[in-house]
């Protein structure tokens, strides 16, 4: 739940209930017995957001802040959710009216409330015009994703758009779009040709510099579709950054029966999280904004300093024991940092070779916010499985884990942890674990990538040669050299004694202190290239902004 919401906890539920009722309007006066549901007037809600790609991250997270606006009877912010892919969020929430449960865990137990925030639901592809419709209604002032960061199509190297084959197809037929970009465009041409105001695109994606990663994308294919529209965004739109922070697993089926069973609900897609939350945005709309501020959310000039803070130390954390533990042989996270070796080794990443690079917020203890994440890491009760954090590994690895390696390497800064975690993730993509179990690899790009790091074995070139993913590390002789001796390492002696080896090395070796960047001026050269590409287009002033940590 939100830091500063205004509700109190719902405690455990030992007694089971005889038999679940089936989540939706009509019954949410019985399940008011034994959980937390909206006290607010649904049908009062006005319909001004709309959000592409209606996930467990999103339902656990964004709709649970506008849930507590709500009950404080702010009713201007309802939600409208759209699907592009799958209609299996239409086909769970339709017949519950758009409601569904949130389960918090931590160790102290669990406390459930159901969700109202969200209003109304489409699959896209059912009815394209009716998306359009929703995104040219006056009432529609903000439009929100969380569509992952290949969704963007930013080439990694220049920071610019790079339209793929469904953008193509947009742009063959723009008044028809299918893709989440062609919407957002379309309908700001409608909007702009009819004289409205344009609505705030607001990405609420897990990756750095989000809110220019969404200017650039919209911006790029409205430039190629036609240069005054183009200028127009990029003129009276805005694209605010924020930072999202919320561990929520994959509900699984007995997930859902336990549910059922302990709070007597019956939802077809119950989500489950932390306590933990935070959201951090910056100020910078267009057309109004919700005053999330009263529920905990920190509206700031600048969100980049929290933005590499966390996708550098939770994210990079991660991707790293998400790989290493799956080879050996763990499953969740928890598991991970109850290992000497491997809780160990995360720590130390983190504190050696992460966070002295990293310029800290204002007002954010750095060394506070570590153990924070340890602790978040460590509760048994999120169960939180390492196959889900090595999903699309090819997107989270040159966002989280490579670009602090490039700033070690290029700087002399300790880099032997930092390079065991790609080591990790090469010998992962060969699909088995170090006692030669299957692992999935779920990746839109597994084919290609399994296929060379299966061709290399031990050596690391053929992978390190893709460019998309790798830059231009591959041309570094004694990166190359590292990243070979540690799959040796990890083939030869395992995952265990090989990061020991590591880890105490690494403690014999000293280094000069870190004077870190000041708040606000984070070395990224990614954010440059993306700036560099985008010099026609308004950036947000870079300052320092005196913040806190949201507690948990």
């Amino acid at each position: 739940m939100a830091a500063g919401a205004p509700h109190g906890r719902v405690g455990m539920i030992d007694a089971p209930a005889p038999e679940a009722v089936p989540l939706s309007e009509r019954t949410l006066g019985v399940h008011a017995r034994r959980l937390r549901v909206p006290t607010y007037d649904r049908a009062a809600l006005t319909p001004a957001v709309v959000h592409f790609s209606v996930g467990g991250f999103h339902r656990a997270h964004q709709l649970v802040y506008l849930d507590d606006l709500a009950e404080q009877g702010v009713s201007d912010w309802g939600v409208i959710g759209v699907g592009l892919h799958s209609p299996a969020m239409r086909d769970a929430l339709r017949p519950q009216d758009h409601l569904y449960t949130v389960v918090e865990r931590s160790s102290a137990g669990e406390q459930a409330r159901v969700i109202g925030s969200m209003v109304d639901y489409h699959f896209a592809p059912d009815s394209p015009e009716t998306v359009l419709a929703l995104l040219t209604d006056e009432r529609t002032r903000l439009v929100t994703m969380t569509v992952t960061g290949n969704a963007y199509r930013i080439d990694a190297l220049s920071g610019e758009f790079a339209p793929d084959e469904a953008v193509l197809a947009d742009l063959a037929d723009p008044h028809h779009p299918r893709s989440l970009f062609g919407y957002i465009v379309e309908a700001l041409d409608l909007r702009r040709r009819a004289g409205q105001r344009p609505f705030t695109v607001l990405s609420c994606d897990n990756m750095q510099q989000n809110g220019e990663a969404a200017r650039a994308a919209v911006v790029g294919f409205a430039q190629l579709r036609d240069e005054v529209l183009a200028r127009w965004i990029a003129d009276n739109v805005a694209f605010p950054g924020s930072m999202v922070d919320r561990i929520t697993p994959s509900t699984s089926e007995q997930d859902r029966d336990d549910i059922a069973r302990r709070f007597g609900v019956a939802d077809a897609w119950p989500v489950i999280t932390e306590r933990f939350s935070q959201w951090v945005m910056e100020d910078s709309f267009c057309n109004d904004r919700p005053p999330l501020e009263r529920v905990g959310v920190q509206f700031v000039t600048d969100v980049g300093d929290h933005e590499l803070m966390k996708t550098r130390l939770l994210n990079a954390g991660h991707s790293a024991l998400g790989h290493l533990g799956q080879l050996a042989g763990l499953t969740r996270v928890d598991e991970v940092m109850a290992d000497p070796v491997l809780g160990r080794y995360v720590t130390r990443l983190m504190a050696e070779e992460i966070a002295p690079l990293l310029p800290p917020p204002a007002g954010v203890d750095l060394a506070g916010y570590q153990r924070s994440l340890l602790q978040r890491f460590a509760d048994p009760s999120i169960g939180d499985r390492l196959d889900r954090l090595c999903r699309r590994g090819s997107s989270k690895v040159p966002l989280y884990l490579l670009p602090t390696l490039r700033t070690a390497l290029a700087t002399g800064r300790p880099s032997r942890l930092l390079t065991l975690a790609v080591a990790g993730w090469c010998r992962y993509l060969q699909g088995t674990d170090l006692a030669g179990n299957e692992l999935v690899v779920a990746d839109e790009r597994a084919a290609e990538l399994q296929e060379l790091a299966r061709a290399g074995g031990t050596d690391p070139r053929p992978l390190l040669e893709v460019r998309s993913v790798f830059g231009d590390l591959g041309d570094d002789p004694a990166f190359v050299d590292a990243v070979a001796l540690a799959l040796r390492r990890l083939e030869r002696d395992g995952v265990r004694a090989t990061l020991a080896a590591a880890v105490d090395y690494a403690a014999g070796v000293r280094h000069d202190a870190v004077t870190p960047a000041p708040a606000g001026r984070a070395v990224d050269h990614g954010r440059r290239a993306r700036s560099a590409a985008l010099s026609s287009v308004p950036v947000a002033t870079v300052a320092a902004v005196g913040d806190r940590l949201l507690p948990a």
